[in-house]
Order: structure tokens, then C-alpha cells, then sequence
């Protein structure tokens, strides 16, 4: 089980590993190196758990140098992980403790998932990856400036799904955590596919949902337009979004929009990309009205409507209490009879 020297926020899984070491039998030994220097850059990442901090007094987790089946110079940034279902898996994940005191720590495995709004954390209950990980020890004592190397298995079901199952390493202590990815791929056949769903214009900013319907993580690209009555109002071309879409994952995204047309009504239309050959392309509609110019302008003609309105009736309620008709001529009433000479 090992990587490839990619950046430590690269989540996609590395060209296909050289053949990963199965397990017979581990030697579970829990190796203690003393006389660390200081200084140790930690390598962990934050998944919604807080991160190791990057002091020289701080306790850090991270894949053992020279583990794994394919070890990089300068050390690895998560651990990568290849094998048939019915697998086992080793690898060796370090705890260094720069310290001056003796630091205890707890180890488990966890799943990986996506926040809402496309960010990376870890589950609660690990019903993959995560409850695949054995540790040879769980709970770690290491004393004061010394690394801990502890061995550890993934045991890939028989059953298992081919494709990317994302998970981590978590060292935790004294009421911190920290996480190591563990990228986790089953063999079998994979299958890149990705929609994008519910396209909204909502104020100065575009919205729309990302579903991973394959089984790899994808780094999806995006692009925009948006046609209006009189020609396009918005060309973007495309671009990778800073999200790692895990498999079976739906996501939030927002695209913002700060020069939206105030009045127009507008076709949008949004394809979305990855590798493997991933694509989907979704419309929507939209009006932009400028709906407060429009009620304080409706307000006016009502006020200037109603004083006219209110004027004119006043002036025929005078004229009818008066008893004139047109011309100054008196108005005939209903108690008035006209005289035309027949004896009734």
C-alpha cells in the first residue's frame, strides 16, 4: 500500500501502482525510533476534524517512510492502496511525538465523505473503508521525542464494489485529532459518470447540484453561458472546480454572478466534465426583474390616480348638492311634474 509523489490535496488516485504486498501473516511489532529532531512537517489534512498544527512541539501522523509498494522521496502524502476483493493490505503508519513529555494516542480508520458544499470530512460510523483498517495497536504510548511506527491492514471484502473507496488514518489525542488519507481502490471495472442537476439563478450568483454517478473520484471542470433577448450576458470556459467528488456523493455549488442583467430574461446553460469521460450538460430559465423599481414606480401612479380620481368626484358631489344643471338652467327633480294641459 503506497502513493505517488502527488500534492497532499490531490484526492484522485495515482497511475496504476507496481503489485501490492498481500499479508500471510503480519508481524504485529510496534517499532518506537528515539531521538527525533524538531521541526517535523505534519502532514495530515483537515476532513472536518481539527489538523494536527504545524509546530515543532506538536504530534503528527503520517505514512511511514519507505512503507508501503511504492515510496516516494521526501515522504508520502496519504497512503494508496490497490487489490482484488478478498485482499489483505499492509501498510505502516508513523506517530511522531517531538515532544518533551510522553504522548498517548488512539487510532482508528473512517470513511471519507463530502460536505454539502463540495468539502472533504470524515463519517462518524465507518461502514467501508474505515471498519476495513486493523491497526496492530490500537492505543500508542509513545515517549517524549520519538516516533511510533504501527502496522496496519485494510482487509477488502469479498463482496467488495470496484472503484474508489476513499477513507483515512485518525490519530487522536488529548482532545485532537488528525487524519491521514488512505485511497483505497478495488479492482474491477470502473466507471466515470457525474450529472448536473437543479441549474437556478438565485440574486448574483448561479446554483446547481454536482452527482457522482460513477465509482472513481472525479475533479469536475465547469463551464457557463447565458444567452439573454438581445445576445450572450455570460461566456465562461472551463475550469476545474476545487472539489474532489467522491463516489455515490451529491453536492452544492454556487457560481457567482455579480454582473446579472437587472431586467432580461435569460437561458443558462452549464457543462460540467471530469476524467474517464464524464459530461453532462443542464439548462434553466430565468427573468430578472428589478422588481423594487418597479413596485416604488407602481406606488407613484397609484398616488397620482387616486388624488385625480379623488378631485373629480369631489367636484360632481358639489354640483349635485347645488341643484344647477349645465348652463346655470335649474336641475329637474323627481317632485317636479311637467304641465302639458290635460285635466287628469
Amino acid at each position: 500500500m503506497a502513493d505517488s509523489a502527488q500534492p497532499a490535496g490531490a484526492l484522485m488516485p495515482p497511475p496504476v501502482p507496481s503489485r501490492v504486498r498481500l499479508l500471510s501473516s503480519v508481524p504485529f511489532a510496534l517499532l518506537l525510533v528515539a531521538g527525533l529532531a524538531t521541526g517535523h512537517v505534519d502532514r495530515s489534512y483537515d476532513n472536518g476534524i481539527p489538523a494536527a498544527a504545524r509546530s515543532s512541539t506538536a504530534w503528527s501522523v503520517v505514512p511511514s517512510a519507505g512503507g508501503g509498494t511504492r515510496p516516494a522521496e521526501g515522504g508520502r502524502p496519504y497512503f494508496y492502496a490497490e487489490g482484488v476483493p478478498g485482499a489483505v493490505l499492509e501498510d505502516t503508519v508513523s506517530v511522531v511525538n517531538p515532544g518533551a513529555k510522553a504522548l498517548t494516542v488512539e487510532l482508528r480508520g473512517a470513511d471519507a465523505d463530502n460536505t454539502r458544499d463540495g468539502g472533504l470530512s470524515l463519517r462518524k460510523r465507518s461502514t467501508d473503508t474505515g471498519a476495513w483498517v486493523t491497526f496492530a495497536e490500537r492505543t500508542v504510548r509513545i515517549p517524549p521525542r520519538t516516533r511510533a511506527d504501527v502496522p496496519f491492514t485494510v482487509t477488502v471484502p469479498g463482496d467488495a464494489t470496484p472503484g474508489d473507496h476513499p477513507g483515512a488514518v485518525v490519530a487522536s489525542s488529548g482532545g485532537r485529532d488528525a487524519a491521514v488519507r488512505l485511497q483505497l481502490r478495488v479492482s474491477g471495472p470502473t466507471l466515470a459518470a457525474l450529472t448536473v442537476e437543479r441549474v437556478r439563478a438565485e440574486g448574483e450568483h448561479i446554483s446547481y447540484d454536482l452527482v457522482n454517478r460513477g465509482n472513481t473520484v472525479l475533479t469536475p471542470r465547469l463551464a457557463v453561458w447565458a444567452d439573454g433577448v438581445f445576445g450572450e450576458v455570460l461566456e465562461r470556459g472551463p475550469r476545474t472546480l476545487p472539489v474532489e467528488l467522491l463516489p455515490g456523493r451529491r453536492i452544492t455549488l454556487t457560481e457567482p454572478w455579480p454582473d446579472a442583467p437587472a431586467f432580461d430574461s435569460v437561458d443558462i446553460r452549464l457543462t460540467v466534465t471530469a476524467a474517464g469521460g464524464a459530461r453532462d450538460t443542464a439548462t434553466a430559465s430565468a427573468r430578472f426583474v428589478p422588481w423594487g423599481v418597479l413596485a416604488g414606480v407602481a406606488a407613484v401612479l397609484a398616488a397620482v390616480g387616486g388624488g385625480a380620481f379623488w378631485r373629480l368626484r369631489r367636484a360632481g358631489g358639489l354640483r349635485g348638492r347645488s341643484g344647477w344643471g349645465l348652463g346655470g338652467r335649474p336641475r329637474r327633480t323627481d317632485s317636479e311634474n311637467e304641465l302639458t294641459g290635460a285635466v287628469t
